[in-house]
């Protein structure tokens, strides 16, 4: 088990190699921005949103926000091939939640990304309760024709805290969404928020041993920022909680992938934010850095991703 893992040079199991595996080349995630909206913002469930998700898009340089979809790959596609010989793509519809709108708007949006020349799959970010059984059948028709990964936000398995920070859904209805997908073959990613407020060290670790057994096959891990303008900033001001320091967050989560089944797939090990949105942490502005510090503490103990993992 943990060979494996050390032979794709990293002590995890890193998202690259597996689209490398699957494509035989070098593969990129483009973000994308359909301007789809979240019921936990527009009343359906809730208004305004998660306490650290902020007002209107920021996953995308201003000057891409109006373009169509296509418009948006297109210009990525060349900016990238303007540094690197890459030709495969997938097109990642990121922000807020990319199922929450009729079947026949998402079926023209899927489909201008997948008319692209170079894009070879898609990744949809969205939420548990946007995935009715009518909308998984109408996405399991693209799941047999291309690549595609299910984004299901979670951020943690502990329903007291999805209410403090007014996620709408609880754990349970994340669950029955994964079940849903899973029988019809899909493969599921989760993001996890480490540091939250109110958690503690064993919540966390919790998160990972559940979370791991959920049968979800891939998992992103974000470290909490507080961008301007979000309820999390007016928390943050007010001193209600501590952020974690750089070093915490790195051997958190080392230990955290210690727990996780060595076969599911690392998307991501550390968050990003838009520098100019971006109140703290500030030692999270150097993505890259922490990378490397994680891949460092990995080494030093000799781990990998699984050795702590055991089966209930």
């Amino acid at each position: 088990m943990g060979i494996d893992i050390l032979q794709h040079k990293k002590r995890y199991n890193p998202f690259g190699q597996h689209l490398r595996e699957v494509f035989g080349e070098k593969v990129l995630k483009i973000t994308v921005d359909a301007g789809f909206s979240c019921p936990n913002r527009d009343g359906k469930v809730s208004r305004g949103g998660c306490i650290y998700c902020s007002e209107g898009s920021h996953y995308l340089p201003e000057q891409q926000r109006n373009l169509t979809v296509r418009e948006q790959l297109l210009l990525s596609i060349s900016r990238i091939k303007n540094k690197f010989n890459i030709d495969k793509f997938i097109a990642y519809f990121q922000a807020y939640s990319n199922t929450y709108s009729p079947i026949s708007n998402l079926k023209k949006l899927y489909n201008e990304a997948l008319n692209v020349d170079g894009i070879v799959g898609l990744s949809i970010g969205t939420r548990p309760d946007c995935l009715s059984n009518r909308t998984l059948d109408f996405l399991e028709d693209y799941s047999e024709k291309t690549y595609l990964w299910l984004e299901i936000g979670l951020q943690s398995i502990h329903n007291r805290t999805l209410k403090l920070i007014n996620r709408g859904h609880t754990f349970e209805q994340f669950m029955d969404a994964v079940e849903r997908a899973k029988n019809r073959g899909f493969k599921i990613c989760t993001h996890i928020i480490l540091g939250l407020p109110g958690e503690s060290y064993n919540d966390m670790i919790e998160t990972a041993k559940t979370v791991g057994e959920s049968g979800i096959d891939g998992i992103k891990l974000h470290h909490l920022h507080v961008l301007k303008g979000t309820p999390l900033e007016k928390n943050y001001i007010n001193k209600e909680f501590n952020l974690l320091d750089e070093d915490s967050y790195v051997n958190l989560v080392c230990d955290f992938l210690e727990y996780l089944p060595h076969d599911i797939i690392i998307q991501r090990l550390v968050g990003d934010a838009p520098n100019d949105r971006l109140v703290a942490p500030l030692w999270s502005l150097s993505k890259s850095d922490i990378i490397r510090a994680i891949d460092k503490e990995m080494e030093r103990r000799e781990s990998y991703q699984g050795i702590r993992f055991k089966s209930v």
